[in-house]
């Protein structure tokens, strides 16, 4: 059979890296140890493997989870080959955390070293809000990797006020305490408003890493 399907780009790429990237839009890792990565993820897999949801890890993270749903659509992975993670036809990028650590948007979370120290926060003045509000942490020395709707801008926070609409954020310096921003007018409330009542306030050394979208609408229950 003859098909330009099977041209040598589109083939693995062989690499002894247990995190590479098979494209701009695919993941690889090797096992050994395991890996919590989002529900639905995996594309493919060569091995044995077993997927399991991962519970919350402690009272303060199942207490947010229960009110929130936030982090509890996780999967952890464990076996032997490898697994290939996607989502969405996404670009996927991969963080190296050498002890330090990232705030990351639940929706941009494709998946992370076990190993990693991870907790669900809270943007201080969000209250209830969905939409990105409630985020994951994760810390210590391995790899996460995020997707990005598009090509992602990183903006420096540390020379002026930085806002930044809740959908597009996919991750943050750690260290960085962002605020919620809320414009929300009469107007808004009459069907006048312009679409962007909250926004992410970010001030301070670090950055933030913007999609060029505001992801998939979210459907009131």
């Amino acid at each position: 059979m003859r098909s330009n399907i099977f041209d040598q780009a589109n083939q693995v790429t062989q690499t002894r890296e247990r995190w590479s990237l098979q494209s701009s839009k695919m993941l690889r890792v090797g096992f050994g140890a395991d890996v919590l990565a989002a529900k639905g993820a995996m594309v493919a897999y060569q091995g044995q493997f077993e997927f399991k949801h991962e519970g919350a890890g402690s009272v303060s993270n199942f207490l947010k989870r229960a009110v929130t749903n936030e982090g509890g659509q996780m999967m952890r992975v464990t076996g032997q080959g490898e697994v290939y993670f996607a989502q969405d036809n996404h670009n996927v990028f991969t963080l190296q955390l050498e002890g330090d650590a990232i705030t990351i948007n639940t929706r941009s979370l494709l998946a992370f070293d076990a190993d990693l120290q991870w907790k669900i926060t809270t943007i201080g003045n969000a209250g209830m809000l969905a939409g990105g509000l409630f985020n994951l942490e994760v810390a210590g020395h391995g790899t996460a990797a995020v997707t990005c709707h598009g090509t992602p801008l990183v903006l420096d926070c540390s020379q002026q006020p930085t806002f930044v609409d809740p959908q597009a954020a996919v991750c943050w310096s750690a260290g960085l305490q962002p605020a919620l921003k809320n414009d929300m007018k009469l107007g808004a409330l009459i069907g006048r408003g312009s679409g962007e009542a909250f926004q992410l306030a970010f001030h301070g050394p670090g950055f933030v890493v913007v999609q060029p979208s505001e992801g998939r609408a979210v459907v009131p229950g």
